[in-house]
């Protein structure tokens, strides 16, 4: 049939179309795949070798600065044999080997991502992290940004008791997502900020905001209205996580902890509990955000409450209007990271 045939077409064609695009796109992405895991795997072969040469033959910065000038000699349409790159491979096959072939965290990794983690992780735990996380989809940006931030030293450590509500694995996937302080530079915030005007600027940006949160994390609603026996309620921020199976209740405050904030959030994560969760979820988890806390006072609260909460602070950018007018944009900013020499 041509395209200039006006023939009614076949009812169940536009299914069987999309079927097909389906199929041309996954096949693309595997394809994809396919051919970065074969580069880096050709990357660590030649890391080791000159790895393996350094170490028996002595081999030094004019050996490899030669063996550069050779490859790109021999392959000039591939660009990925300068001298620093060639150092890059040497790197790799040194901080994740001994191993024979390339590590699986490793494999699925672009090479961009990899010379970001080598380049500014600081320990051995650092690096596999991070490399764990991209596959969340984080580009080189996001990657680098996180890194920045310490997205790793600050997973995990809010002050919270959840080992005296949560059994005890439960209770360590909890602990895992609930970050301190939490990193919300990317809201170009300054000063002194009402907590409606935060919550507005993490809803606007939502796409941040999740990837700060954690991987997993999926937006339920703001100021979710609750009734209770003609009571109106409102939360000002829910979440569910879609691994762990459980909703988690955020409740923010731009001034200094108070005892009395756990209490109204300790309410909140029963009502959720009640009146939202079904029986395959995991127990409801609340998380209050503020603007600074005492943890003494923090574990004394915490430790009367009822439900599952932790309680974390928050940072944001401090620069004056003045100085992040001067600043380049951020997409200026990412461009220069892409167009870095290879």
């Amino acid at each position: 049939m041509t395209s200039g045939d006006l023939s009614p077409l076949p009812d169940d064609y536009a299914q069987v179309l999309a079927s097909l695009k389906d199929r041309v796109r996954e096949a693309r992405i595997t394809a994809q795949r396919r051919v970065n895991t074969e580069l880096i795997s050709l990357y660590w072969g030649i890391g080791q070798q000159i790895l393996a040469h350094q170490d028996n033959q002595g081999w030094g910065a004019g050996v490899i600065r030669r063996l550069a000038e050779d490859l790109g000699t021999e392959f000039p349409l591939m660009k990925g044999f300068s001298q620093r790159n060639l150092q890059y491979m040497r790197t790799m096959a040194s901080a994740w080997g001994p191993e024979s072939n390339v590590p699986q965290l490793v494999a699925q990794l672009p090479w961009g991502h990899i010379r970001t983690i080598l380049d500014k992780a600081e320990t051995p735990q650092a690096r596999d992290w991070y490399a764990a996380a991209v596959e969340f989809g984080w580009s080189r940006n996001v990657l680098l940004n996180m890194m920045m931030n310490r997205s790793m030293e600050r997973t995990g450590t809010a002050p919270s008791n959840f080992r005296q509500h949560l059994a005890a694995m439960d209770s360590e996937l909890a602990q895992q997502v609930a970050k301190d302080p939490y990193a919300f530079e990317f809201l170009g915030l300054s000063g002194e900020v009402a907590e409606r005007d935060l919550e507005q600027a993490l809803m606007d940006r939502i796409v941040e905001t999740l990837r700060e949160l954690g991987p997993g994390f999926a937006f339920v609603g703001r100021q979710v209205h609750m009734e209770v026996d003609g009571d109106d309620l409102y939360i000002d921020l829910l979440f569910f996580h879609v691994e762990q199976l459980r909703y988690f209740v955020i409740e923010l405050k731009t001034g200094k902890f108070q005892p009395e904030f756990a209490g109204k959030l300790n309410f909140y994560v029963a009502l959720v509990d009640d009146k939202l969760r079904r029986q395959a979820h995991a127990p409801t988890v609340g998380i209050l955000i503020c603007g600074s806390k005492n943890d003494h006072t923090v574990r004394y609260a915490l430790g009367r409450s009822t439900s599952p909460m932790a309680v974390a602070a928050y940072t944001y950018d401090q620069l004056t209007n003045e100085d992040r007018a001067i600043l380049p944009p951020e997409e200026q900013l990412t461009a220069a990271l892409d167009t870095l020499p290879e």
